[in-house]
């Protein structure tokens, strides 16, 4: 916890080569971390597949619905890490730092409530839960196993997100990336161990899930406190300032929830396409989510250095981070798109080798491909307007964009498009949001600055 001083605003022209150069390493430093913390983070559902696919078919599907409920449940407050980043780098920025690690305390606790109130939820409502996704007679009760046991690490989840959050809003995303190798680590031994070893099969899996979580959130929470204790910040519960931090999540939670609608409607529309091409656009969702890494990547950079220039007063220090951000994200948009064109040949053979698939997602991954650049520009604004605190407006330029994606979509399969005119409507959908995200970054009335947003 101590890169929130190294990398205080320097008293620099903001429009200088030295100040423009001063912002590219720090937006370096910030991301590479966080981009390969956020890769991290998915090996852990492909461990636990990895090690329980060899028990049988029915464990794995089972694993496969309740890891899909666990991932559900935890990613709808992802807005833990997002608003405690943006508030605890106002904080730092204005030069409080025992202020900012308590705004993050506060945001731990409500992680703990939070993860609390769910584990109420899914233990007793497992089995209903597991039906309602469809699971086959072989596989739920594998499925309510592995649920039930790995509801007991989602407060460690969520705190890891809170904790996370705060640790950016210090300018560190060094920790974190150790953190998650350390747990990627211990689960994969764990998981191991536990269901062959200890011969406990599924729930071995699960339980090494929430052994290796509960150490992440243990290890995340030894920073935390010893930072408390440094500059003299209370541990205790604020119920003030855990209010707060609840009501500055609330719109970042809607705009969650709207993002998911978004990929749940894509999806359904592919399933009434055919096979190949909800096949398809499973491939391209898993593509897309692994480029969406490393455009996020650069967002939470964004996060942290706009909440804390806007803390410290710097408005044209703000503006001209956003601006460098703004080309590193059209660059990273670019050199993806190129990417995803060029190794075609070489990844789709690992997905599939079906025909019909393979027909189906070559002209839809041009579409994906082409609108990088798009990407690039919505996720650094994105990060922007987060690190800004203005949850509100991006809450409600989600429900717009939804309002335009859905009936677009839903029409694919009524005009007869297939799987590449669905993705042009994904196309779409991301031009909304860059427009939606430029009007407002253009306005300035994102530029709110203080040690609190008012």
């Amino acid at each position: 916890m101590t890169q929130a001083t190294e990398h205080a605003p320097k008293d620099l022209d903001p429009t200088s080569r030295a100040a423009r150069r001063g912002h590219d390493r720090e937006i370096i430093a910030l991301a590479l971390p966080a981009f390969a913390a956020l890769v991290a983070e998915p090996l852990f559902v492909m461990v636990d597949s990895a090690v329980v696919g060899h028990l049988g078919t029915p464990q794995l599907a089972g694993l496969g619905v309740a890891a899909a409920l666990l991932t559900t449940a935890v990613n709808v407050f992802v807005f833990l890490a997002y608003a405690t980043t943006a508030a605890v780098a106002r904080r730092v920025g204005a030069g409080d730092l025992p202020g900012a690690v308590r705004q993050g305390m506060d945001g731990v606790w409500l992680a703990l409530l939070l993860g609390a109130a769910l584990v109420a939820v899914v233990l007793p409502t497992a089995p209903a839960l597991v039906d309602l996704f469809g699971a086959s007679a072989t596989a739920a009760p594998h499925a309510v196993t592995y649920l039930r046991i790995s509801s007991l690490g989602i407060p460690a989840m969520l705190v890891v997100l809170a904790a996370t959050g705060v640790l950016r809003g210090l300018q560190d995303t060094r920790t974190p990336l150790y953190v998650a190798i350390g747990g990627f680590t211990a689960n994969a031994a764990l998981n191991v161990t536990l269901v062959y070893g200890a011969g406990l099969g599924i729930a071995g899996s699960a339980w090494g899930t929430v052994i290796a979580q509960a150490a992440m959130a243990a290890a995340y929470l030894l920073v935390v406190v010893r930072g408390a204790r440094r500059h003299g910040a209370s541990l205790r519960p604020d119920p003030a300032g855990i209010r707060a931090c609840a009501q500055a999540g609330v719109p970042l939670l809607v705009r969650t929830l709207s993002l998911r609608a978004i990929l749940m409607v894509a999806t359904a529309v592919a399933a009434r396409l055919g096979d190949a091409d909800v096949a398809a656009h499973q491939i391209i969702l898993t593509l897309w989510s692994l480029l969406a890494f490393a455009l996020d990547a650069i967002a939470i950079a964004g996060q942290a250095i706009i909440g804390r220039y806007l803390g410290a007063g710097n408005r044209a220090g703000a503006q001209v981070a956003c601006r460098r951000m703004l080309r590193w994200g059209i660059v990273s948009g670019v050199v993806l798109g190129l990417l995803v064109v060029a190794t075609r040949p070489l990844f789709i053979p690992l997905f599939t080798s079906d025909g019909s698939v393979h027909d189906a997602l070559l002209p839809a991954l041009l579409v994906v491909a082409v609108t990088q650049p798009v990407a690039g520009v919505v996720f650094v604004l994105d990060g922007v307007l987060m690190g800004a605190g203005d949850g509100p407006y991006l809450a409600w330029a989600m429900i717009a964009t939804l309002a335009v994606f859905a009936p677009v979509a839903l029409l694919v399969p009524v005009l007869g498009g297939g799987l590449t005119a669905l993705w042009w409507a994904m196309a779409l959908m991301m031009t909304v949001r860059m427009a939606t995200l430029w009007l407002r970054t253009r306005s300035g009335r994102w530029i709110v600055t203080g040690a609190v947003r008012s």
